[in-house]
C-alpha cells in the first residue's frame, strides 16, 4: 500500500512534472491466425484483436480517473506479420496491414505495432514480402507502426536488407510526401530488437510471448528534472543517488498500474519500460536534464556522460520497483519528440554525429530525425549501418528512425503534431558510403558473442 505521503508526492509529479503512464501496450499473438487465404488470415486476425481488446481502452480510462496518472497511449502490438503471415498465398500484405489499422480504429487504440519482419540472418520469402509492402501499407493506414530487425550481436548484421531498407525508407517517404512524410515516422529498423517493448513504431509480440500480455510504459523526464534541480550543485554520488530515487518513485506508479490493469482485463502483466520519455511540452525534456545536470546544451561536451548517468541511473532505482521490467528501459533522445533537443539541433549544438554517439547509451538510438529529402538510399543505409553495428558491437538494442522530407532540405524544419511533436532538418555528410553498402552479404558476429 502506498502512504499518504507517497500519495502526496505522486500528485504533485503529476501535477507539476509531467508524470504520466505513457502507454498500455496489449501484446497479441497471432500465431494460432495461420491461414493459407489471405482474406481469412485477414478475419482471424481481426476477429482475435477485436475480441481481446475490446476493453483495453475502457479500462484505460478508469485506471487514469483512479489514479488521477495520465495514461497517455492506449496500443497493441502482435506477432511480427511476416511470422504470422507466412503461410498464406499471397505477393503483398497491405490487405494485413488495413485490417490492422481497421482493428485499431474498432477498439480506439492510438498505434498497431508487429506489421514486422525479423531478417538478422536471412530473409524468407514472407520477410521480402513484409518490406515490399512496407511503403504503401504505411501510406494507406493511419495506426500501423513497422519495424524490421536487421542484426544481433549473435549473428552480426544483414547487410543485404540494410540496403534494400535505406531505399524503403525513401520509397515511404515519397509515397506520404504529401503529409510530410509521415510514413517513416511510424518506421523503425532495429538491431537486437526485444519482443516486449510497449513503445512505438518499434513494438511487436515476440514468438516467445504468453497469448496476450499487458506491457505499460513509464515515462517521467520532467519528474527527474525537477528532484536534480533539488540537487543542482552537489557531487556526482548524489546526482546519481537522486536519479536511483526518483525512477524507484515513477516505475512504482506503473507498476500499479499495470498490476490493476492486467486483472481488470483478465490478461497477464509482462513488463514495465522504465524509460524516460520526452515530449514536445516545455519541462518534459532529456535535454534539459542536462542542462540542470551542467551542461548549456545538448551537444555540448560531456553530453554522452550525462546520458549515460541517467540511463543506468534509471535503470538501477527502476528495476527495484517492479516484479518485472523489460521492453528498451532507459532514456530515449527522438529529436522531434524533445524541444530541448530540437532547439540544440537547431542551434548546431546537437549533429547528427554526436547523437551516434550518445546512441552508445542511450536506451534506444536514432530516432525521429529529419534529414534533407534528397538524401540517398545508400547514405541511409550507411547510417542504418553504423547504429546497427554499436547495437550489434555493445550487446545492446539500437534502432533508426529516419524521416527524409522530400521538398526539404537544411535549414527548414517538419511538423508531424501530438507526440511526434516537430524537427528541424539536420545536415547528413555528404560523402559516400555507396560503394560499401553495394558489396551485399553479412558482416559476421563480434568475436565475444561465442559464450556459450
Amino acid at each position: 500500500m502506498l502512504s499518504r505521503m507517497e500519495i502526496q508526492e505522486t500528485n504533485r509529479m503529476i501535477a507539476e512534472s509531467n508524470l504520466d503512464v505513457r502507454t498500455i501496450t496489449m501484446g497479441i499473438s497471432l500465431m494460432d491466425c495461420a491461414d493459407s487465404d489471405i482474406d481469412r488470415f485477414n478475419e482471424k486476425i481481426y476477429k482475435k484483436i477485436t475480441t481481446y481488446a475490446k476493453d483495453l481502452v475502457k479500462v484505460g480510462e478508469e485506471l487514469e480517473k483512479q489514479f488521477g496518472v495520465p495514461i497517455v497511449n492506449k496500443r497493441i502490438s502482435v506477432t511480427p506479420i511476416a511470422i504470422a503471415a507466412a503461410g498464406c498465398n499471397t505477393d503483398s500484405y497491405v490487405s494485413v496491414a488495413k485490417t490492422l489499422d481497421r482493428a485499431a480504429k474498432e477498439v480506439g487504440v492510438n498505434f498497431i505495432g508487429g506489421f514486422s519482419a525479423l531478417v538478422h540472418k536471412g530473409f524468407t520469402k514472407a520477410d521480402k514480402i513484409l518490406i515490399e509492402s512496407i511503403p504503401e501499407a504505411l501510406d494507406v493506414t493511419e495506426r500501423v507502426c513497422s519495424s524490421v530487425n536487421i542484426g544481433t550481436s549473435r549473428n552480426g548484421l544483414n547487410m543485404d536488407a540494410v540496403k534494400r531498407l535505406g531505399e524503403i525508407i525513401v520509397e515511404t517517404a515519397e509515397r506520404t510526401k504529401d503529409r510530410d512524410c509521415i510514413g517513416c515516422a511510424k518506421f523503425v529498423v532495429f538491431c537486437n530488437a526485444v519482443e516486449d517493448n510497449p513503445f512505438m513504431a518499434g513494438a511487436f509480440h515476440g514468438v516467445g510471448e504468453a497469448d496476450c500480455v499487458i506491457n505499460v510504459g513509464v515515462s517521467g523526464p520532467g519528474v527527474v528534472k525537477k528532484a536534480l534541480e533539488e540537487v543542482k550543485n552537489t557531487d556526482f554520488e548524489t546526482l546519481c543517488e537522486t536519479v536511483k530515487k526518483t525512477a524507484f518513485k515513477i516505475t512504482r506508479v506503473g507498476q500499479i498500474v499495470a498490476q490493476e490493469a492486467s486483472k481488470r482485463l483478465n490478461v497477464p502483466f509482462g513488463i514495465i519500460d522504465l524509460s524516460l520519455a520526452p515530449t514536445p511540452a516545455i519541462g518534459d525534456s532529456i535535454a534539459e536534464i542536462f542542462q540542470v545536470m551542467g551542461l548549456e546544451q545538448a551537444g555540448a561536451p560531456g553530453t554522452t556522460a550525462a546520458l549515460a548517468i541517467l540511463n543506468d541511473n534509471v535503470k538501477k532505482g527502476g528495476v527495484m520497483a517492479s516484479s518485472y521490467v523489460g521492453g528498451l528501459s532507459g532514456a530515449f533522445i527522438p529529436v522531434s519528440e524533445d524541444h530541448g533537443m530540437i532547439e540544440a539541433a537547431e542551434m548546431g549544438a546537437l549533429t547528427l554525429e554526436k547523437l551516434e554517439a550518445m546512441t552508445c547509451v542511450c536506451s534506444v538510438g536514432l530516432d525521429m530525425i529529419a534529414i534533407p529529402g534528397d538524401t540517398k538510399a545508400t547514405t541511409i543505409s550507411g547510417i542504418i549501418a553504423d547504429e546497427a553495428a554499436i547495437g550489434m558491437v555493445n550487446n545492446k538494442t539500437t534502432a533508426v528512425r529516419l524521416i527524409p522530407v522530400i521538398g526539404k532540405g537544411v535549414g527548414e524544419s517538419v511538423t508531424f503534431g501530438g507526440l511526434l511533436g516537430y524537427a528541424p532538418i539536420m545536415p547528413v555528410n555528404k560523402y559516400s558510403c555507396e560503394a560499401f553498402i553495394n558489396r551485399g552479404g553479412r558482416i559476421p558476429a563480434p568475436i565475444h558473442s561465442f559464450k556459450n
